[in-house]
C-alpha cells in the first residue's frame, strides 16, 4: 500500500511489480504518481514530461516555418510579375 501525494488515497501497490522510476496513476484523483522509493514504498507527484513539451515547441515551429514559406513564395510571384513587365 502507498498513500497518493495529492488526494491521500490509499492505493494498492505490488511493490514486487514496480520499480523506482515507475509511474502510474492514481485511481481517485487521478494524478500522475511516480515510485521514488520501494522500502518503504512512496509515491510522488510525478514531473511534466519534457518531451511533451519539446514535440509541442517543434510543431509550432513547424507551422511558423511553413508559414514563412508560403509568403516567401507569393513575394516571388510579386517580383517576377513585376519584371515581366
Amino acid at each position: 500500500m502507498a498513500t497518493c501525494p495529492e488526494c491521500d488515497a490509499e492505493i494498492e501497490v505490488d511493490e514486487f511489480d514496480v520499480d523506482k522510476g515507475d509511474q502510474l496513476s492514481c485511481p481517485e484523483c487521478g494524478s500522475n504518481l511516480e515510485v521514488v522509493s520501494l522500502s518503504p514504498l512512496e509515491l510522488d507527484i510525478a514531473p511534466e514530461d519534457e518531451d511533451e513539451d519539446d514535440e509541442d515547441l517543434d510543431d509550432d515551429d513547424l507551422g511558423d516555418a511553413e508559414g514563412d514559406e508560403e509568403e516567401e513564395e507569393e513575394e516571388d510571384t510579386e517580383e517576377d510579375e513585376d519584371w515581366e513587365e
